[in-house]
């Protein structure tokens, strides 16, 4: 949990970060008969929505560990997509997967060398930032957020929801159809 986002976003850009991509960030989760959750598995589409265009990558991502540092580890590839006409999500319902989970979120990447610090407000839930890169990037990255070592965590998603729900009393949203009437929690951009 980021308590203080705009303070974490001034630390980031103080440390020489370069702003990169901000807005909306939409993952479709696909499975086919479970089979990929079953192996720890996990096979996304994501767009990157900005106020010019959108952007579609598709990804794979092995089963993830824990390093003796505490930090997630897994292979991951991930592949630009141009679809001339058709919805990216087509091939991957042409090969039998189905759309198993879909997130919504406003982010604000930063770039560190090689390491990349993302902001991320959901719909409804505290805000997060994750911080990839090789193992000296991500310490560095986590210094520089000024937020206290042991508040980063390996955990899925998931426990960030029901940590957020256990504390609240509400549960999270991961999705702006989820809200209602409800504005997203995300920064007016």
């Amino acid at each position: 949990m980021v308590p203080e986002p705009e303070l974490v976003r001034r630390r980031l850009l103080a440390a020489g970060a370069h702003p990169g991509f901000a807005g909306r960030m939409t993952d479709v989760r696909y499975d086919r008969d479970g089979e990929l959750t079953a192996r720890g598995e996990v096979l996304r589409m994501r767009t990157y929505h900005d106020a010019n265009a959108a952007r579609t990558v598709i990804g794979w991502k092995g089963p993830a560990s824990v390093s003796a540092l505490g930090l997630k580890e897994r292979e991951e590839l991930e592949y630009a997509v141009e679809s001339a006409g058709f919805p990216p999500g087509a091939l991957l319902e042409a090969l039998r997967f189905a759309p198993v989970q879909i997130i919504e979120r406003h982010v604000e990447c930063y770039s560190l060398g090689t390491t990349v610090a993302r902001l991320e407000w959901y719909p409804r839930m505290d805000a997060l930032i994750e911080i990839e890169g090789d193992l000296p990037g991500i310490e560095r990255g986590i210094q520089v957020t000024g937020l206290p070592r042991e508040t980063f965590s390996p955990e899925p998603l998931l426990a960030f929801t029901d940590r957020y729900a256990a504390r609240t009393g509400r549960p999270a949203a991961l999705r702006i159809a989820e809200l209602g009437e409800e504005i997203p929690q995300w920064p007016s951009r």
